[in-house]
């Protein structure tokens, strides 16, 4: 039989003094918290050199890092405990039927508050935990929830409070209340009220501050969801271990950011490791030199999100820096600009330069990004190998028995490993090494003394000579400052880039590399290109080189010195030289015809997609190196050495939001940046809403990222009214997307209103309704929520902005042009965006103007498009038409209404 709102009002009015005995105990708790932690704010000393005796500045920095790191962990603690001091309470029984009561906190619990704990320790799991739940304990012991309340503490008029307060236990499901405070101050209290209306009106005051179920809560601001106690199967992911490769998938609204947050929080704290991960991240931190609290980093797909974020981990205790929170569009060009030279610099430094819309890619490298990286990864292997194979056969093939002795032993060495097996090719190279570097230095010697003996020769004749050449070499340089295929550095010479470009200098520089270049043509027999850089030196030079009998001598004596060369520092040579061994890459195909267009682009420019190639080559390349037993104990040696580079670009963790967003290249790149003796990679994600045509599409692109990916879902939604999503699912069925079957919370209001429909709308009539329906939502919520308008273009954004002010000017509400996605004004603002600065943000209130124009233009992802505008809204959304609903979506409009006040007249009358 269904309860009567009688019984309700008996049950609630029952359980009240339990409620009142809770609130008093809770807020008394809060006290003692914040003033302990207020406490050790104002008396805390900064630990740091003056905590250490006898400190060594050059064997302590690594403990007095840490100590400075505990410091700020610790203060920054306790700042959050004076302004939240507890988020949870939970009362567990055990076995034996004795009852405690936790206080759960968001950070590290102040000392001296029994049965304190926080909530990234273990015990803090009771927090997430439904009533009748068992658990155990870290001690062994078991117990099960019994009764669990959830807060929201503040510190007004110098008392706290909590508001909507959420308690349940084993007498009832859960219920709100909506002020602890106002339980402790009922007029008239328990006692006779000679003032009946006093106490009628008390009455009614607590009936309306307590409610059955969970309430929805108004979204006030723009930002991130807090929420400081995860659901049972978030907390499960959040205290995965920390070397974990994890990604989640979800529906909008499901606390994927928030679980992701959540677990860096406590990951980066070293107090809630894992006794066998302290003692590796304390071995990282020892060598890296870095503490383990800012070894981390999260990728985000726009700079507003990343604002946001950066919020929601201060929430968290967690600096978090613009080093901390990157785009991959930025941090992809500091990588291949500044740290790997694969893209050109004024120094003259790099292979490419990178365009963002260059037309290179056909098809198939956009549909299948990760056959295309296969491709090239397993040529350059297959180059590089065999390029190494024939240089050891020519050196074997010599007629001089230490270089032919030499080449024997490089090709026994080559012949006992499998392609690709870098590792192995790089080992067996090392032991050579000695041999190469004498006979290299040997050799370059000998060329080098013979070429110098012909410019002093020309000097002798003409003092002049060098000053002449210097001069030809600027006008060659004003002619063509840099060049591209018929320049390159041969494989025996050091490409120095930081070498003068002008001078005497630069003329002597010119005229060895010429001579060389001269002379390794007439040895192999073969004519220098009248056309490059050095052929027209040597056509300026005419006979002031070298002899013919010299040249071919040198000529020869350089032959093999290429070949040597090619064993020289291995590692570096093959990292340093994917650029251009891509390149060689791209021509090859194009001649077939696959990956890329057969013209409309020079050979020096790079699409960003194909610079992701590049870099997942050279980071893949690295990593996988670095994994290898033994590598980074040797790093300091040969052939390791150059490795010890890519240390400083490594982190203990990634954490990428939105990685449906980026294609798998991407993510791959940045799971190589995480350190390979941790690999913790954690990432969250939805397919319905990528909003790039490169983005992941499926499973199997993601397991390609790594081979040992986990993947997790989770489907409760905390965001949407019913309405609301059960239209998202219409659009997502409409689409043939993948539905994931969302769920609602239980116990939660989750209705709401009909979303609302304009079409055949003019510019003036689409700003008269978006001003009558903001009015309206500011009467239903008693106050203006959080409320966005997102539009088909950047071009859209100011004169919506503009046209919407000037109709709500004698309502005195705002509304704010949010150019390039970035968040401006008031929180109470309205803010109009481009569509595809969205991502991640959630609202109240949401108006997409213009959808079918939006279709119109961006007919590969505009159902994405429309499906993350939809779920940015939580109650209220508004769509309007130039004309009308795009034809895949009529089946939509079943969903609408025309406004809300005709809805909820309608909702009052049944």
């Amino acid at each position: 039989m269904p309860t009567t709102v009688l019984e309700k009002c008996m049950g609630i009015e029952q359980d009240k003094n339990d409620y009142e005995l809770l609130a008093g105990e809770a807020l008394d708790q809060f006290e003692k918290i914040a003033d302990a932690a207020k406490a050790r704010l104002g008396e805390r000393r900064e630990l740091g050199a003056a905590a250490l005796a006898n400190v060594n500045t050059m064997t302590s920095r690594a403990a007095m890092q840490s100590l400075d790191s505990i410091s700020q962990v610790n203060r920054e603690s306790d700042q959050i405990l004076a302004a939240e001091p507890a988020i949870a309470r939970v009362v567990a029984r055990d076995l034996g039927g004795t009852e405690t009561t936790y206080y759960v906190c968001r950070t590290t619990p102040v000392p001296g508050i029994p049965n304190l704990a926080s909530y990234r320790a273990p015990v803090g799991r009771l927090a997430s935990l439904p009533v009748g739940m068992e658990f155990e304990l870290p001690n062994g012991k078991m117990v099960e929830v019994v009764e669990r309340a959830q807060f929201t503490p503040i510190f007004p008029q110098e008392r706290w409070d909590s508001l909507n307060t959420i308690i349940d236990s084993e007498q009832g499901g859960p219920r709100s209340i909506e002020s602890l405070r106002a339980l402790l101050e009922r007029i008239g209290g328990d006692s006779f009220a000679e003032d009946i209306l006093a106490q009628i009106l008390s009455d009614e005051s607590t009936r309306e501050n307590i409610v059955e179920g969970v309430r929805r809560s108004v979204i006030t601001k723009m930002g991130l969801r807090d929420q400081p106690v995860l659901d049972r199967y978030q907390d499960e992911i959040f205290r995965l271990p920390l070397d974990k490769r994890l990604l989640i998938l979800g529906p909008p609204g499901t606390g994927k950011t928030t679980t992701l947050i959540r677990r860096l929080g406590q990951k980066v704290d070293l107090a809630w490791l894992e006794e066998g991960e302290r003692e590796l991240v304390e071995n990282l931190v020892a060598t890296q030199g870095r503490p383990h609290a800012s070894s981390w980093m999260m990728f985000t797909p726009t700079e507003l999100l990343k604002q946001y974020l950066k919020e929601a981990f201060a929430r968290e205790g967690v600096p978090a820096s613009d080093l901390h929170i990157r785009t991959w569009h930025d941090y992809r060009r500091e990588l291949a600009r500044n740290e790997f030279g694969i893209l050109r610099t004024a120094a003259g430094n790099g292979t490419f330069v990178l365009k963002e819309d260059l037309q290179s890619l056909g098809r198939d490298a956009l549909e299948r990004p990760t056959d295309w990286h296969d491709d090239f990864y397993a040529w350059l292997l297959g180059t590089y190998v065999q390029e190494l194979r024939d240089a050891a056969s020519l050196l074997k093939a010599d007629r001089l028995s230490e270089v032919h002795a030499l080449g024997g032993r490089l090709v026994r060495t080559l012949g006992g490993v499998r392609d690709g097996a870098l590792d192995s090719i790089f080992s067996g190279l090392a032991t050579e090494l000695p041999s190469v570097e004498a006979l290299v230095s040997r050799l370059k010697n000998d060329s080098d003394a013979k070429i110098r003996g012909s410019l002093n020769l020309q000097l002798n004749r003409d003092r002049a000579f060098v000053n002449e050449l210097a001069r030809f070499i600027d006008d060659l340089n004003a002619q063509a400052p840099e060049s591209d295929d018929s320049d390159e550095t041969e494989a025996d010479e050091e490409d120095d880039r930081s070498a003068p470009r002008t001078g005497v200098t630069a003329a002597v520089n010119a005229y060895m590399q010429a001579v060389r270049a001269q002379a390794r043509a007439v040895a192999s027999k073969r004519t220098l290109s009248k056309t490059s850089r050095k052929g027209r030196i040597i056509a300026w030079l005419d006979d002031r080189g070298l002899s013919d009998a010299d040249a071919r001598m040198v000529g020869e004596s350089l032959l093999v010195l290429a070949n040597a060369r090619r064993f020289i520092n291995p590692v570096k040579r093959f990292i340093d030289g994917i650029p251009k061994q891509y390149r060689e890459f791209r021509k090859r195909r194009q001649e077939t015809n696959a990956w890329y267009l057969g013209q409309g682009f020079e050979v020096r420019d790079i699409h960003p997609l194909e610079l992701d190639v590049v870099l997942l080559a050279v980071l893949r390349t690295a990593s996988e190196l670095l994994r290898k037993p033994g590598v980074l104990a040797s790093i300091d040696r040969a052939p390791w050495s150059s490795l010890q580079s890519f240390i400083g670009i490594l982190n203990n963790q990634i954490l990428v939001d939105e990685a449906t967003d980026f294609s798998p290249v991407q993510l791959a790149c940045m799971g190589a940046l995480s350190h390979p003796r941790l690999r913790s990679f954690f990432a969250c994600g939805d397919f319905n809403q990528r909003l790039t045509t490169w983005g992941a599409r499926s499973r199997n692109e993601l397991d390609w990222v790594f081979r040992d990916f986990e993947i997790r879902e989770i489907d409760v939604s905390y965001r949407q009214t019913r309405q609301l999503n059960e239209l998202a699912r219409a659009i997502i069925y409409a689409a043939g997307g993948d539905d994931l079957q969302t769920r609602l919370p239980a116990y939660v209001d989750n209705t709401g209103v009909a979303p609302v429909l304009l079409e055949d709308a003019d510019e003036q009539s689409t700003v008269d309704w978006l001003s009558r329906r903001i009015r309206e939502i500011e009467r239903f919520v008693g106050q203006l929520p959080s409320t966005a308008i997102f539009v088909k273009s950047e071009a859209d954004v100011e004169p919506l902005a503009k046209a919407l002010n000037a109709a709500l000017v004698e309502h005195n509400i705002q509304v704010d042009a949010c150019r390039e996605g970035q968040a401006v004004g008031q929180q109470n603002n309205v803010r109009v965006f481009d569509i595809q600065h969205i991502k991640g943000l959630e609202f109240e209130a949401v108006f997409f103007v213009a959808v079918d124009q939006l279709a119109a233009q961006r007919p590969a992802l505009f159902d994405k498009f429309l499906y993350v505008g939809t779920t940015r809204a939580a109650t209220y959304l508004g769509l309007t038409c130039e004309g009308s609903l795009p034809i895949p979506l009529d089946s939509l409009r079943e969903h609408f209404a025309g406004d809300w006040e005709d809805t909820a007249l309608s909702e009052a009358g049944a």
